[in-house]
């Protein structure tokens, strides 16, 4: 029974879709709470009941060897014609500068391979996305939080004798190659700041798509990576930073950071696109009182 859940995990690469950012639909057993743009526009419009896909592919990078249009061709369900218009939120993170290569600089996205790729990705979607749709593009993470909040605190596996500290972790998982981000997880300062220097300028490209490329069936929008925001927000209800992210692997946001960054991304279009959201609908106690409320999902 403690390994029944186990294809299930190993389908989803070991993330949990149903507790996401952007798809989650179940309350959280993972620690935290499940807070989502699916459930919030749900809430908003019961017409969005079950109309969500997450098609999230983990250390998918813009140099993967199948190029992300590519990928997006044979995962998008979306029919341009017959369905109503969607609501793309295109975030890679941190993939573009994490890998666990020696000279991890040199296996980086480059900002002309970012342009290139992400033009591409958005020529697909523009010629399958209903006319009236949105994309969201967010920027890269500041991976330097990790090591900032992390480093000299216990892993779980330390703290019953207090001899393993994330920094030792990421040493070790950087001396048997398999680290998921040298360029962050290491106490090289010199080598963090140059990873997040090449993240800001991949945010930039993404930057500047959004305020200079049109397209005729989405428009499109920018938003920074929120962690800044959200680790101010869990300050202010009386969290450490380092809570911010997955303990496990001291790498991932933790369930918390997820719910949070969904209050800041819907504030911000709320603010700045409410067209992205669409209006309330009218008829949502009347939907719910035929359909009863059949869960999230």
């Amino acid at each position: 029974k403690s390994f029944a859940n186990l294809p299930m995990a190993f389908t989803d690469e070991l993330d949990w879709p149903q507790f996401s950012e952007i798809t989650g639909f179940l309350n959280s057993t993972i620690g935290g709470w499940t807070d989502s743009l699916y459930l919030r526009l749900r809430r908003r419009n019961r017409c969005n009941h079950r109309d969500l896909q997450n098609i999230s592919q983990n250390d998918a990078e813009h140099v993967f060897p199948i190029n992300i249009a590519a990928y997006l061709s044979f995962s998008l369900a979306r029919n341009q014609l017959l369905d109503n218009p969607a609501i793309v939120v295109y975030a890679t993170i941190g993939n573009d500068v994490c890998n666990g290569n020696r000279d991890t600089l040199a296996h980086m996205t480059t900002p002309k391979e970012m342009l290139s790729n992400v033009m591409q990705a958005l020529r697909y979607l523009d010629s399958h996305l209903p006319n009236g749709s949105h994309v969201i593009l967010t920027g890269l993470v500041d991976g330097r939080f990790l090591w900032d909040n992390l480093h000299d605190r216990y892993h779980p596996l330390g703290q019953l004798n207090r001899d393993v500290t994330y920094s030792q972790l990421y040493s070790f998982l950087d001396c048997l190659q398999v680290s998921p981000c040298s360029g962050w997880l290491t106490s090289n300062e010199t080598l963090r700041n140059l990873t997040s220097e090449r993240a800001l300028q991949l945010s930039n490209v993404l930057k500047e798509i959004a305020r200079s490329e049109k397209f005729a069936n989405f428009d499109i929008f920018y938003m920074d990576f929120p962690l800044t925001q959200t680790a101010e927000e869990w300050r202010k209800m009386g969290g450490e930073p380092w809570q911010l992210i997955e303990p496990v692997d001291g790498f991932h946001p933790s369930q918390i950071a997820a719910a949070l960054g969904t209050s800041i991304t819907w504030q911000k279009a709320l603010r700045e696109w409410p067209q992205v959201l669409g209006k309330e609908n009218a008829f949502n106690d009347q939907i719910e009182a035929i359909f009863k409320d059949q869960g999230g999902h």
